[in-house]
């Protein structure tokens, strides 16, 4: 795995080319981008023939460690086989980003990951048996994320970084003496809190270690001021490495962080967003055109939104969303009474097969009615609309339109706060 730059905007923002993916290295991604979010190894509510609909799917599929392992023990020939996952590369996260996770459960030589069977208990040993089971093509170690709230002290983030690079050091040599881990990537977990001192000290051990790429932990929505995260993203990002990807863990999502975690110098995200706003049966609904030629932008055409089109004023939640199941300022919320008559696709513009087909008043109604075809097709449309706009984002940073993408989406967002004061 290699990290090939074509551009580096304003000293931070990478454009590139992840090369070398998967065992054989056949696979290739575009940074900035991010993974395919699924659940016991299937985009929710998407069978595998409905999700290859969509064009531009990320080549590396998203799993969590804690799904089905008795099974994966006795079938033995790995996750990507069992859940008939073919041409993709496979990455194995020790959470589901979607998923909360219960604090206090971490030990010395322990952490706790949460699956559909309750809490399971990990050591090294435990944790690097269940990667030979899984077999991926790439996954992070170990760590000790539980000191991403506000209040944490500094003794408790310093213990945080110290069991981290022991839990790294440990798996890096059950690794290199494992066969079943031959050509298997590891990504390095950086730690810290919000106390800057311990994240470029994480940064640095992290970085001394023989790692394929870093993954920087606590920075989920919520935790902290979007300001400190971008200090103290920038500030880890300079001890690492130029040509080793970085990959946002575990809770940023929203369009307008991912934009500035982007700024900071991040490389990779998680895409759970979508199936979060799905499951609020709200759907995206943001502006994120830069081109008035949509084949250049590489992604949808000009997006009328729901704002620019019925000038209302919004009630999206809050802009500080502290919660997985608060709205935020780029959704709308389809199960609104309002929508029962509104015969408008859910994007004016937007080419998945829900805009295309289907209005607003019918996934309301499937909403109320609670019929599970609202699901899928708001699934369909929240991936595609969010992967467009990783599209429009890369088209930015390689024609210097990058303060244009921010413009409209910090619009997006600062809009709702306007309209509802």
């Amino acid at each position: 795995m290699k990290l090939e730059l074509t551009r580096v905007i304003q000293g931070r923002g990478r454009l590139g080319v992840l090369k070398g993916l998967g065992r054989t290295g056949q696979h290739s991604m575009e940074v900035p981008g991010c993974l395919l979010y699924t659940h016991f190894g299937t985009v929710p509510h998407l069978t595998q023939d409905t999700l290859h609909t969509l064009s531009s799917l990320p080549p590396v599929t998203q799993v969590t460690l804690a799904e089905h392992q008795e099974v994966l023990e006795e079938f033995k020939d790995g996750f990507r086989k069992f859940a008939g996952l073919h041409d993709t590369v496979l990455y194995c996260s020790l959470h589901d980003p979607a998923t909360p996770c219960p604090t206090g459960y971490t030990t010395n030589k322990t952490v706790s990951v949460w699956g559909s069977g309750g809490r399971m208990e990990l050591t090294v040993a435990k944790f690097m048996a269940l990667q030979k089971t899984v077999q991926p093509d790439w996954y992070h170690s170990m760590s000790d994320g539980e000191t991403w709230q506000s209040n944490t002290s500094r003794k408790r983030v310093r213990k945080s970084v110290d069991r981290t690079l022991a839990h790294l050091d440990e798996c890096l040599l059950e690794h290199q003496k494992s066969q079943e881990l031959d050509g298997v990537e590891v990504f390095g977990v950086v730690e810290g809190g919000d106390i800057f001192e311990e994240r470029v000290r994480s940064a640095k051990e992290t970085a001394k270690r023989p790692v394929a790429g870093f993954c920087l932990d606590g920075f989920q929505t919520g935790s902290m001021d979007q300001a400190l995260r971008t200090q103290l993203i920038t500030a880890v990002t300079k001890e690492l490495p130029e040509d080793k990807p970085r990959l946002a863990l575990f809770g940023v999502g929203r369009p307008d962080e991912v934009l500035a975690c982007v700024e900071a110098g991040m490389d990779l995200f998680e895409s759970f967003f979508p199936f979060q706003v799905t499951e609020r049966g709200c759907a995206l609904c943001f502006n994120f055109n830069i081109s008035l030629d949509p084949e250049r932008a590489g992604s949808a055409p000009p997006l009328e939104t729901e704002k620019e089109a019925a000038g209302e004023p919004q009630q999206n939640g809050d802009l500080e969303v502290d919660s997985q199941t608060q709205m935020t300022p780029f959704e709308i919320n389809l199960k609104e009474k309002r929508y029962q008559d509104d015969f408008r696709p859910l994007v004016e513009g937007c080419r998945c097969y829900c805009c295309r087909n289907h209005q607003r008043a019918y996934v309301h109604h499937l909403l109320v009615t609670n019929e599970l075809l609202a699901g899928v097709l708001l699934m369909i449309h929240n991936t595609a609309h969010y992967h467009s706009f990783f599209c429009a984002l890369r088209h930015a940073l390689a024609t210097d339109k990058l303060d244009l993408l921010k413009k409209r989406i910090l619009s997006e967002r600062d809009g709702q706060t306007e309209r509802r004061e």
